[in-house]
């Protein structure tokens, strides 16, 4: 519905190759040449610098850029709304979530989504939680779900479901029988932490701090960066690792973990949606009323 030289124009400066822009939007380079070359001028400004086969966006062209994302996102909020009319949803929403509830919170909210919008085309991206604040500052994505502690004053926070982070161990680890230890046992203990940026790791220093622990006091074995590769160290070690209860499910039933008590440690966290202040896309509202409603029992 909008101006295809606008869509022309932001494929190339994504792509910065009038090559890629042309592939991509199944026309000829030629074309893709020509419709550039209207946009400048008509505004009589150049919108790329052209150096040898590489190009950049100008001064101008970076305006155009920021301008032409924000009508981009007017049109599919138009679209969107004017098809609620008729009760047919269309569009695409980007998503990106931290790792643990992209792997074992999510995959049945967007299963169940999609039996009802089969219009929308959901991409989902995975990464930690500042990674994902700074892609939604970006605008590289509509909406974020992490699982940080930490508020950033540039977002808007609306809790999602409740989780509780655990001390898990294999079923064959001396402290297995125990089942249970005092906070400052923790200190003694090889234990897998996530990488500096993860939310989870956010949440296990403020939940230790009134215990006077420091995560640099921990004995940290290895650093690994999922879930699921911790998950399958501490099956084969003696380390131990702070887990989300929704990522181990199966190995507890499987009776191939336990879940370690620490006297007096409670690890209860809400993930967080995550939206620009003043951000009303109708898309990620949506998504968002029906994420919450979901029946995760």
């Amino acid at each position: 519905m909008f101006d295809f030289r606008l869509q022309v124009f932001n494929t190339v400066a994504k792509r910065l190759s009038f090559t890629k822009a042309a592939e991509e939007l199944f026309i000829t380079q030629p074309a893709v040449t020509k419709h550039i070359q209207e946009i400048e001028h008509h505004f009589k400004v150049k919108l790329f610098e052209r150096n040898g086969t590489k190009i950049k966006l100008t001064t101008a062209g970076q305006t155009l850029l920021q301008h032409t994302k924000q009508l981009f996102d007017v049109y599919r909020n138009l679209e969107f709304e004017l098809n609620t009319f008729t009760q047919k949803y269309s569009g695409k929403l980007s998503i990106g979530a931290s790792t643990t509830v992209a792997q074992y919170v999510l995959p049945p909210v967007l299963a169940a989504f999609y039996k009802k919008f089969s219009n929308i085309k959901v991409v989902l991206s995975i990464n930690n939680t500042g990674q994902i604040e700074q892609a939604l500052e970006n605008k590289q994505i509509d909406l974020g779900i992490i699982e940080g502690q930490s508020k950033n004053n540039l977002f808007k926070y609306t809790e999602f479901v409740k989780d509780e982070l655990v001390l898990v161990a294999n079923m064959n680890h001396p402290i297995a029988r125990k089942g249970v230890i005092k906070p400052d046992e923790l200190l003694k203990i090889p234990l897998l932490l996530r990488e500096p940026g993860s939310g989870t790791l956010e949440v296990i220093a403020h939940a230790l701090k009134p215990f006077g622990i420091k995560i640099s006091q921990l004995q940290n074995e290895m650093e690994l960066g999922s879930t699921e590769s911790m998950k399958l160290y501490l099956l084969n070690s003696n380390a131990m690792a702070f887990l989300s209860i929704h990522a181990i499910l199966k190995e507890l039933q499987n009776k191939e973990c336990c879940i370690i008590d620490v006297k007096g440690l409670n690890i209860e966290r809400h993930f967080y949606f995550i939206q620009q202040h003043g951000q009303a896309e109708a898309l990620p509202d949506l998504f968002m009323k029906f994420a919450r409603h979901y029946n995760f029992r």
